[in-house]
């Protein structure tokens, strides 16, 4: 139940810093950091891999090992596919094409296909969700952590010691210059510039060398997994140890950002720490308020029918449990959680089904108005909401009226017992 509703918490959050009423007017916490530092805003992403992590230990802890390896990187696979497919959409350019007054549809087909963004969120998460996972299966838990330890120092040396390409100079003195770190050389390599989040065009929030370090943030989840699920301790003792990993964590975090600073955009080691301990201490505290205080007031997990670990993991792995599905008369200890559970069976549909109406109401679908063409999300927002709020409120009500919306799909979804996953 805490771990649905925290994966509830986390996509609703998605979608509401993903679509304001207006990019114009967003109040602070609502936005990512201009680079270097944190909002909250830049806790979603790695929370969600951090609940990867969690979901797989889960799934990976009642299964044969030999005979998963091959399904995980399917998985993986199918998940960077879908993040491909979510970028491509809808699969022609719709917009002005230099050199070309008049395309031709063939033409916007081939031009959207030459510059498709290679990497995105859900190609960050199939690639670390398969990495994490057979390392997870193939290694101890020594192992792991030399693993993370090296994922995590290694970076920081490369990212700061080595020589960038073109500056004469090495990464350090380049880490508050976007544009020049070795990450953004790399995306360049690698990528090549029409391959690149159109955003910034010379770096992509989601590249090759950044994604390693996402790996560590995945494995810590497997970690806070492995612990939480230990049922040789008493749950008040597993909620404090992740509380004390989680507050450990951030400071952890905190101090290494005075020599590697947090920055989601470079996914730096320091951010690794911070959000992981911050996820921790989430966590926990969902435990805390949804298992232990619900079962002190008798309106416990056990009568909902709908725990976690009865869930499958939409995202990334089925549980090897006997699957008892919610109904829509399953009670839940709080009437607050409700909706965050409706959201956390289902990321897969509220991400992809959010990108899609978002990519048709901003950019596809348009209409005239005085004269003018205005996408939908424009014209709603103008009407709806702009005349009668202050700027920034009249946002977060249109951001808070799509997540509401996708809310009521993910219901009918979850009435009917509909769970999709890869």
């Amino acid at each position: 139940m805490a771990l649905d509703v925290f994966r509830g918490i986390t996509i609703a959050g998605m979608l509401l810093v993903n679509n304001p009423g207006s990019w114009g007017a967003i109040y602070p916490p609502l936005e990512h950091a201009p680079w270097n530092g944190w909002t909250p805003t830049d806790l979603i992403f790695p929370f969600f891999l951090f609940i990867v992590g969690f979901t797989t230990h889960l799934s990976l802890s009642r299964r044969d090992p030999n005979t998963l390896t091959l399904t995980i990187i399917r998985r993986g696979l199918l998940i960077v596919l879908a993040g491909l497919l979510l970028n491509a959409f809808p699969f022609f350019w719709w917009g002005k094409m230099a050199g070309i007054p008049d395309p031709t549809f063939l033409q916007r087909v081939l031009w959207r296909a030459q510059h498709l963004r290679f990497m995105g969120v859900l190609q960050r998460i199939g690639l670390a969700y398969i990495v994490a996972s057979l390392l997870n299966m193939h290694t101890t838990v020594k192992q792991q952590i030399a693993i993370i330890a090296a994922l995590l120092l290694g970076y920081w040396f490369v990212m700061t010691l080595v020589p960038v390409p073109g500056t004469g100079t090495i990464g350090y003195f380049l880490l508050d210059q976007p544009e020049k770190t070795l990450a953004a050389w790399s995306d360049r390599l690698i990528l090549g510039t029409n391959h690149i989040w159109v955003s910034t065009k010379t770096w992509d929030p989601e590249g090759p060398l950044s994604t390693i370090p996402v790996i560590a943030t995945a494995m810590l989840g497997i970690f806070a997994g492995r612990w939480l699920t230990d049922r040789r301790r008493p749950l008040l003792e597993r909620i404090a140890g992740l509380y004390g990993a989680g507050c450990l964590g951030m400071v952890a975090g905190e101090l290494w950002s005075w020599v590697f600073p947090i920055n989601k955009n470079l996914w730096t080691s320091s951010y690794v720490l911070f959000t992981a301990g911050f996820a921790c201490v989430v966590l926990a505290t969902c435990v805390w308020i949804l298992d232990v205080r619900a079962e002190t007031e008798g309106v416990g997990s056990r009568e909902s029918g709908v725990g976690a670990s009865e869930l499958p993991a939409p995202l990334t792995a089925d549980s090897a449990l006997p699957l008892r599905p919610p109904t829509p008369d399953s009670r839940l200890p709080r009437a607050w959680a409700r909706p965050f559970v409706v959201y956390g069976v289902n990321p897969l549909v509220a991400f992809v089904g959010s990108g899609i109406m978002a990519r048709c109401i901003d950019s596809l679908f348009k209409i005239t108005i005085d004269g003018k063409k205005t996408s939908l999300h424009q014209a709603s927002f103008d009407a709806f909401f702009a005349p009668y709020f202050p700027d920034k409120f009249a946002s977060l009500l249109w951001g808070l009226a799509f997540v509401t919306f996708w809310l009521g799909i993910l219901w009918l979804l979850h009435r009917r017992n509909i769970i999709v996953k890869l």
